[in-house]
Parts: structure tokens; sequence; C-alpha cells
């Protein structure tokens, strides 16, 4: 009897096993569907008799591994360019810009997708700016054969096949996924939404040799979300925690506050300035970040004008002068917060940056509670 009570809970639970294994078994198949490569297991072959150009002979190339892109290419004639693309189908569009800089805003693109009914669509594009109403379908400078371009479906992939009458393709590549919460584009206007990601590179056709290109202005976003993270956000917060807390220490914690502030307001008014001219050069459309940062600024020089002309400590207007100090002073550090999460936001830095300021943020909110009680305490 005891011999059959392992056999009993093996038979019991044999469903949930199975269960367990199908699915293992389905996610496996599932993956192995939606992956293409450039070796013997290329998903092309299924799809190369709809094709009407030869496809024996294509380069091919893992363009963007992350979002599994794979770009296979050929040269057909000496004005004639074959190429397909092919990546995971979604709920969305993928394309392919030939890039004069290697930015997509001035970019010319050949954009794909698969609508709701199942069928192949795609158009061209031309990438004039960072907003949908600058993105304008049917333009740009490519002359792509329409009767042997298609979009296919299989096997979990999209492949987007086009050729193109040029002497020599742009090197500079960039490729954009859609995001899946927002439709493909549709009739009439065929309007192309904001993607989800993308990347860029640098391809040589002859050696199949590439290179990733940095985003344009790159080292300058970076410095217009430090300068203002470190100087709006972090400096300012801790200036305004010294005047609340260490009046004990006078004239000490006036000479640090002041010294912070001025520190703080000098990196801010530098990433403002940075942000200016970072929007002059990519146009980009982020009118509600630019209206908070210039009001954040006018409260700095606010702050400035009020620590110039403040009153003496027995003139009768020193408590209005108080209030006013104070108050501008928690609104511009509330707003330059919200304007830092928004900037990181829009700038799509990933998660690194939210987690590292809301760690910093994390800890001057416990000193501030920590020191709040310790006064109350004392009163």
């Amino acid at each position: 009897m005891l011999k059959m009570i392992p056999m009993m809970k093996l038979l019991v639970n044999l469903p949930f096993l199975l269960l367990i294994t199908t699915n293992h078994l389905s996610l496996h198949m599932i993956h192995g569907q939606t992956q293409d490569s450039c070796g013997s297991n290329s998903n092309l072959a299924n799809i190369s008799s709809q094709i009407f150009f030869e496809t024996s002979s294509l380069n091919c190339f893992p363009v963007w591994s992350s979002e599994n892109f794979i770009l296979r290419y050929s040269q057909d004639g000496p004005s004639l360019w074959n190429f397909v693309l092919s990546a995971p189908i979604s709920n969305s569009y993928i394309g392919m810009g030939f890039s004069p800089n290697g930015g997509m805003v001035g970019s010319s693109a050949v954009v794909g997708w698969v609508a709701r009914d199942g069928s192949g669509n795609m158009k061209k594009y031309f990438l004039g700016g960072q907003s949908p109403s600058q993105v304008l379908v049917d333009q740009g400078d490519l002359e792509v054969i329409g009767n042997t371009s298609l979009v296919i479906s299989d096997s979990s992939r999209i492949f987007m096949v086009f050729q193109l009458l040029i002497d020599q393709p742009r090197r500079q590549l960039v490729f954009s996924v859609g995001d899946s919460s927002n439709p493909p584009p549709n009739t009439p206007n065929f309007l192309l939404t904001r993607h989800r990601s993308h990347m860029a590179i640098s391809l040589n056709y002859a050696s199949g040799q590439s290179s990733r290109i940095k985003a344009p202005y790159s080292n300058l976003k970076r410095a217009h979300g430090a300068l203002n993270m470190i100087g709006w956000g972090i400096l300012i917060p801790i200036g305004a925690m010294v005047a609340r807390y260490l009046k004990h220490l006078n004239p000490l914690w006036f000479y640090i506050h002041t010294g912070i502030q001025s520190l703080g307001f000098i990196l801010g008014l530098s990433g403002v300035i940075a942000g200016l001219v970072l929007d002059n050069r990519i146009n980009a459309d982020v009118n509600s970040h630019k209206a908070l940062g210039i009001t954040i600024l006018i409260f700095g020089c606010l702050q400035v004008l009020a620590f110039l002309a403040r009153p003496s400590l027995e003139a009768k207007t020193r408590k209005y002068w108080y209030w006013y100090h104070s108050s501008v002073g928690r609104l511009m550090i509330l707003f330059a917060i919200v304007n830092i999460f928004y900037g990181i936001h829009l700038a799509k830095a990933g998660s690194s940056w939210n987690a590292g300021y809301g760690a910093v943020l994390g800890i001057l909110f416990t000193t501030v509670l920590v020191l709040e009680i310790n006064m109350l305490r004392k009163k």
C-alpha cells in the first residue's frame, strides 16, 4: 500500500504536469516562430516564391538584436537595390529610414504593417519632424518600385519587401517599431503615430560591416538632463533644507544656504540654456516641458532678486518677504521635480534615470521627515 502512494500522486498530478509541459512546448514553438536568422533556419524560404526578385543572393544582417530585426539586401543592377526587412508581428508598424545624417528627422522611410484583416500594407513617409503632423505620407526622396513591393506575414513575423531605384542608398539607416497600444496607420490619412523605440546604424553595403550610430546630440541631451537634475532637482531642495533646519548655526547656515542655492541656480540655468539649444537643433515637440522649464527659471530669477532686495530683520515687511521667498521656493522645487520626471519620460532615458533620481528624492524626503519630527518634539 505504501508503494502505491507515489504512483497515485503521480496519477493525480498528471493533468497538471501535462498542462505545464504543453504550455512550455507551446511557448517554445511560438518563440521559435517569431525568430528569424541569417543561417540555415531562415524564415525567408517560406515566402521566397511570393517575392518578385531573387532572394538566394541577398546579404543578411541582424540590424537590431533587441527587437529581432533582420535586414537582407542586394544590388540587382546599376541603379536597382533589393531590400527585405523582417521583424516580429505586433499590433503596429515597422519602419526603415534612409537618413542624411544618422537622425530620424530628415529621413525618407518605408513603413510596413499588417492590418486587422490580415492584409499587408506599405507606405512611404518623409520624417520632417518628431510630431505626427510633420511626418508626411507618400513624401520623401525614395523611388520605390510599387509592383514589386509587398508586406508578407509568415510564422508570426512580418516581411517588408521593396526595391529602390537609386545608384547608391544612404549608408545611415534608421529603424523603428511602433507602439502596439496604438493602431497602425489607416485610411484616409495613414497617420503615423510616434514609435515605441528606434535605433540607427551606418552600413557599408559592399562589405556588410555596420556600426551603431550614436543618437544625434546625445551628449547635449545628457548634459541638459544632468544639469537640471543636479541644479534644480537636488541642490535647490538641499539648500532649502539648510535654511529650515540649520537656523541654530547662525550665521553659518546663511552662507551654506546661499552658496548651495547659487550653485544650484547656475547649474540649472546652464541646463535650461542647453535645453533651448537642443530644442533649436532638433525641433522637438516638447512645448509643455519647455514651458515648465522656463517657469522654473523665472522662479529662480525671482529668488535671486529676493535675495538682493531682502529687508533687514527688524523691518516690518520682513515677514511678507519671508512668506514670498519660501512660497516661490517651494513652488520652484515642486515644478522642478515634476519636470525632471517628465523630461526623463520624453527622452525615453530608461528606468535607471527614474530609479536614480527617485532614490535621491527618497533620501531627501526621509531626511525632511526625521528633521520635521525632531522640530515638533523640541516645540
